[in-house]
């Protein structure tokens, strides 16, 4: 699709593809002729109102008018300002500096205790037994969730990723409605019981201009953290290491210096993006990459494709952990919707990875479950949202008390 142009209209659903790195940098980061209102479902299940055709001021009044009946118009990543503005803003205010460091201790802690049964058995499903906990209990821990409620909360939702899926009755986000009534229980209870703890402080956030948000306000941003942030962290978690058990020249050298991981998970990103695109509707007509793209258009920003865009990126499809500009990928996105838990991620891999490397001899992929290295076989999360494996089979060697 590149090679024909780095913003291609495709025939079926009329959509604007954007496969170029310095197009879908333009395209993130103008969110004043890009509206977000559909940067989860894209032309599913269409808009309202038809759109195309009108003018510009049309487009703008009816987008404002129709938004809050798309799927997902109560989340975060569809909000446009001020709205995201202010929402945003009081996110940033629940994942401060301090917090991530006290939530960073806890990492180091559950990842050994989560790592010691699978290496202990030599290894297994690591999707399911690894990354799915480790990341649902640091969000869990970050947002102050008591102890007691974190059994059930993995119970509830480990293993779900109908989040971000645009398939059929999968667009009912059941899973959100699940954690809006858990922190909905949070909040109410902590205003009106104040406590030393993070809930505490979350109940007492401010927007921007000193108001108070409504209960539902606040549950609508720490449940889409909650969940958007164990997805994503999964695929990521799982990506790299599917690329390290196909490289035991890359666990040797992580091992022998592993102040090396944090670039390691850089090229993670870029070469196997969790978040594989990002929706966005045109309000005016807007020229980018040479093509014109008519408002009311939808197009979707492909972020995995940017990510290995050979005229940023030299020889894209190899995985190089000394490439020099890795940390240029848009892995995050960019502009005003670029991922506030992005610290948190990098923390989970880095600690994740030194972990799993100090504590295994070798690391392989399973080749009784997905074949052999000339016959790779995965399977891969059925949205057009999210790029990731739903199983990763893998052998371990634990290492010698020596080590």
């Amino acid at each position: 699709m590149r090679s024909v142009s780095p913003v291609l209209r495709e025939p079926t659903q009329g959509v604007y593809i954007v496969t170029g790195y310095e197009e879908a940098q333009a395209i993130l980061g103008d969110h004043e002729r890009f509206s977000s209102c559909t940067s989860v479902t894209g032309p599913f299940p269409g808009f309202p109102v038809p759109l195309e055709g009108r003018d510009e001021a049309e487009v703008r009044a009816l987008i404002d008018k129709h938004r809050d009946e798309l799927p997902f118009s109560d989340q975060l990543p569809t909000f446009d300002p001020p709205t995201h503005t202010a929402h945003r803003a009081l996110l940033s205010r629940l994942i401060t500096p301090k917090r991530l460091k006290e939530n960073e201790e806890f990492l180091w802690r559950l990842a050994d205790q989560v790592l010691a049964p699978y290496l202990a058995q030599g290894g297994g499903e690591f999707i399911r037994e690894v990354a799915n906990p480790v990341a649902l209990l640091v969000i869990a821990d970050l947002l102050g969730v008591p102890e007691g409620d974190r059994a059930e909360l993995t119970e509830r939702l480990v293993g779900d990723s109908s989040l971000g899926s645009t398939e059929g009755e999968e667009m009912a986000h059941a899973p959100l409605e699940y954690l809006y009534h858990r922190f909905a229980e949070y909040i109410s209870d902590r205003r009106a019981n104040p406590r030393a703890d993070v809930l505490t402080d979350m109940a007492e956030a401010t927007f921007p201009d000193g108001s108070t948000p409504e209960v539902i306000d606040v549950v609508r941003v720490a449940a889409n953290l909650f969940s958007a942030g164990q997805e994503t962290t999964v695929r990521l978690l799982s990506s790299a290491l599917m690329v390290l058990a196909e490289r035991p020249d890359l666990q040797d050298r992580l091992r022998a210096h592993p102040e090396q991981i944090p670039g390691f998970i850089e090229e993670a990103l870029r070469f196997e993006s969790p978040i594989r695109g990002d929706f966005r509707l045109a309000r005016a007509t807007t020229e980018v990459g040479g093509v014109t793209i008519g408002a009311g258009a939808t197009v979707m920003v492909n972020l995995g494709a940017a990510n290995r865009d050979p005229r940023q990126f030299e020889d894209p499809d190899t995985f190089d952990l000394d490439r020099p500009n890795a940390r240029r990928h848009i892995a995050f996105g960019r502009g005003i919707h670029s991922c506030i838990g992005a610290p948190l991620a990098r923390a989970e891999g880095r600690v994740v990875i030194e972990r799993l490397l100090r504590g295994a001899a070798g690391i392989r992929i399973d080749e009784r479950r997905h074949g052999a290295p000339d016959a790779r076989s995965y399977d891969y999360v059925p949205t057009f949202i999210l790029r990731g494996l739903t199983e990763l089979h893998l052998q371990v060697d634990p290492a010698g008390p020596a080590s």
